[in-house]
């Protein structure tokens, strides 16, 4: 199957000061299946709702794709205190679709993190058209304390792999690291489907909010059309 790859032109980065960025992305009228995106993330695509993308910027290269072999996986020792600290959560999984008490929480979230930018003040709809699409296999994580639910993980699931779409958490729970448990949750889920990645999506050192992905290793960096082992990168 041909696939048609449209180019968004030049704007603002919202990862690097001073930078542009734009990207490829798949032409909206492709009909598309969890095989097409298979095919795609492994070639470093990701999704955002119902879209297919890939940075390409002009003289800039930083968006670098990371997936971890969770066979390989070795957790630091600080990722071990985080494991051992949520110890108490209760971890289920479920279908992707609108519950009130997860958009409450993910609204909260973004008031937290981002008040004032792009994705404040969301919608139902917003919600959904971001976390999900029709064609994806979607699935929510949910990380409850004592039945108070404290973060969702959403992922979808591939035929190799999960690829992890977005997190958000309780921001009064700064103290648990959630989103890093998040991370560690979804390595082990993987491992126990049998499946051999966990897709984190980009990684640029440059950026503290997205530096943090080189932290799991080992771990594969897509560079030069293929994917290659890139610890000593992440140092």
């Amino acid at each position: 199957m041909n696939i048609r790859l449209l180019s968004t032109p030049p704007h603002p980065c919202s990862y690097l000061p001073d930078e542009q960025s734009a990207a490829l992305f798949v032409d909206p009228g492709t009909p598309l299946d969890n095989g097409i995106y298979q095919a795609l993330i492994e070639r470093g695509f990701r999704r955002s709702g119902e879209h297919l993308y890939r940075p390409r910027c002009a003289g800039c290269d930083a968006c670098i794709p990371l997936r971890l072999p969770v066979e390989r996986f070795r957790p630091s020792r600080g990722q071990r205190r985080t494991w051992r600290r949520n110890a108490d959560l209760e971890v289920s999984c479920g279908p992707a679709r609108f519950q009130e008490e997860q958009f409450r929480l993910y609204r909260d979230y973004l008031h937290a993190r981002h008040r004032g930018g792009a994705m404040d003040d969301p919608t139902p709809e917003s919600y959904l058209e971001f976390l999900t699409s029709s064609w994806s296999e979607t699935v929510f994580y949910q990380f409850r304390l004592e039945g108070k639910l404290l973060a969702v993980a959403a992922a979808d699931l591939l035929g190799d792999g999960l690829s992890a779409v977005y997190t958000f958490f309780h921001p009064d729970h700064q103290e648990r690291s959630l989103g890093s448990y998040a991370i560690l949750r979804l390595i082990h889920e993987a491992r126990r489907l049998g499946l051999p990645w966990l897709y984190l999506g980009y990684w640029i050192a440059q950026c503290p909010k997205m530096a943090y992905k080189g932290r799991y290793r080992p771990h594969e960096l897509y560079r030069n059309g293929g994917w290659r082992r890139g610890d000593h990168e992440a140092d």
